[in-house]
């Protein structure tokens, strides 16, 4: 979870090793975003050692040594690349570099896991899909406000035993805070580089819904942005929301933006609500406002009547044992391909069909 005044990108689960030590080993490349601590973490506790990690910056891969001690610094990527030992390489490149980079991995012969959004252009995605064709390596994808948060995997076994009936919509909220502007790099605040905030946390919220209500594909309604806030990052997306509808009728609207205050006790008030035929979920994923600084609540609504669920700790993050049994068995338990890349795509044509609300010399 991040704190208020800072970030922590690794959350600490409940270890649960599906693999001996130095049975599944793993690197990381490009550390660009924090998220590779999460991503590195969750498949350490799961029984994976990374291996390796490079990034041209010394200071980065030191500070990520620190936390991963059985870490090598290597010299270049194909020091890593051509180690036949790695199986699956953790990547946060610059969110426009990532599917390159995917490539370069997944043309090694090694399963890919990228921080989300795991592309910025469909061009990209296409791209991605015919690697995954020719090489039959994995493309994953670290949604982590799904499968690294107890509340969000505790919701989906909620929905799994029939808890609210037949999920028919999701509401998605994800705030989050810009914090100190000097402390984010300049490719933060470049569009082409971050992909739009449709696409680069609203990746977040459309996978959600796919997940909780069972969808294949969708269109996107509508889909809306703006810059109500930082005139001196004009290519900063500060505001973002969107309405999609599911191949099974069911449907979504989210909004995300940069706009959490300072008198919040975390980075950003998380929340989810999923509406059935026969109840509802709403997740207060990082903080119950007023109450409890803690995270992980979910309160579920139905026939039964009303119930307060406060699982931090008790869950554990399935996601990552099951990746690292489905790179050695090539199964999709973890997430299937598909679903990954539907969600991806999805974000894309979010923010490809967004109206700038802030745009200069825009007529209502």
């Amino acid at each position: 979870m991040e704190k208020k005044d800072g970030m922590n990108y690794a959350p600490k689960g409940k270890p649960a090793p599906v693999v001996g030590p130095g049975e599944f080993k793993i690197a990381a490349i490009a550390l660009d975003h924090g998220h590779i601590y999460g991503m590195c973490n969750g498949l350490t506790e799961a029984g994976a050692e990374v291996k390796w990690v490079y990034d041209p910056d010394p200071a980065k891969v030191e500070a990520f040594q620190k936390s991963f001690p059985t870490a090598r610094a290597a010299s270049c990527e194909e020091e890593i690349l051509s180690d036949p030992e790695v199986k699956l390489v953790c990547a946060a490149a610059v969110t426009s570099l990532r599917c390159a980079l995917g490539l370069r991995v997944m043309a090694a012969g090694k399963d890919y896991f990228t921080d989300k959004a795991p592309l910025t252009t469909l061009e990209q995605l296409e791209a991605a899909k015919e690697m995954v064709r020719k090489t039959g390596r994995k493309y994953m994808v670290y949604y982590s406000e799904r499968i690294h948060v107890e509340a969000a995997v505790f919701a989906g076994q909620l929905i799994g035993q029939g808890a609210i009936g037949r999920p028919i919509h999701v509401d998605g909220f994800g705030p989050h805070r810009v914090g100190d502007p000097k402390s984010r790099p300049d490719w933060f605040y470049e569009k082409d580089k971050y992909g739009g905030i449709l696409c680069d946390i609203g990746s977040h919220q459309i996978e959600q819904f796919l997940f909780y209500c069972g969808v294949k594909d969708a269109k996107v309604g509508y889909s809306q942005v703006g810059n109500y806030g930082h005139p001196d990052h004009p290519e900063l997306e500060d505001f973002g929301d969107a309405v999609l509808v599911g191949d099974n009728g069911t449907t979504q609207h989210f909004r995300v933006d940069w706009f959490t205050p300072d008198g919040l006790s975390t980075w950003g008030d998380g929340r989810t609500f999923i509406l059935g035929t026969e109840g509802y979920i709403e997740l207060r994923k990082y903080v119950n406002v007023a109450e409890k600084s803690t995270g992980d609540h979910v309160f579920l609504v139905n026939q039964d009547g009303e119930r307060h669920f406060e699982v931090a700790g008790k869950v554990g993050y399935p996601f990552f044992g099951q990746l690292i049994l489905d790179c050695i068995n090539r199964t999709e338990n973890a997430m299937t391909q598909e679903h990954a890349f539907k969600a991806a795509e999805l974000c894309v044509r979010a923010e490809l069909q967004a109206v700038n609300l802030t745009a200069e010399g825009r007529q209502l």
